[in-house]
């Protein structure tokens, strides 16, 4: 089993459009109608939006590759790049997403702990994400790796508002 993850760049707008979409989609379109998931998947990972994020000095995105494969992508902001303000000392894991075929291999663990690893170099003293509050598998997730919920904020999916548990970990 070999894992390597990978700075996205601009190049890669293209595949990291066609891995957002199918893995938001995957997860989340058995809960949501087809109407708000198309609204959402238009809006969130459109060409320009895509390009801005790639772009934004104060956001990274990586690909995680298992066997030589493209298996999910980690994106992290820092700074006013956050969807909320969490202060300068705080990094955001914004999206966490493994393709099915390749999840129980751990690379989500790869991920969050490449985002533990940019948050110390940045010297912050925490970091944090948005989980829909229905993602029980995720929150249990993140509960393992020591994040507590410490708030929640509204997501829209279309039209549809709908609640993001925030959950945070203190870096040591």
């Amino acid at each position: 089993m070999t894992v390597k993850i990978i700075k996205c760049g601009r190049e890669d707008l293209q595949i990291l459009q066609e891995i957002s979409i199918e893995t938001f989609n995957d997860t989340f379109k058995d809960q949501n109608s087809p109407e708000n998931m198309k609204a959402y998947l238009e809006r969130a990972f459109n060409s320009k939006q895509l390009e801005e994020e790639l772009s934004n000095a104060s956001s990274e995105i990586f690909f995680i590759y298992f066997n030589e494969e493209l298996a999910g992508y980690l994106k992290v902001n820092m700074n006013e790049a956050q969807s909320e303000k969490m202060g300068d000392e705080s990094l955001e894991i914004e999206r966490v997403y493994i393709k099915n075929r390749y999840q129980k291999y751990g690379l989500g663990k790869y991920l969050l702990n490449k985002a533990m690893e940019i948050a110390m170099e940045q010297n912050k003293k925490e970091i944090w994400l948005g989980v829909w509050e229905k993602n029980e598998n995720a929150i249990a997730f993140y509960k393992k790796l020591g994040f507590v919920q410490t708030g929640a904020h509204s997501f829209y999916m279309g039209d549809e508002e709908q609640i993001d548990f925030i959950m945070t970990k203190t870096i040591i």
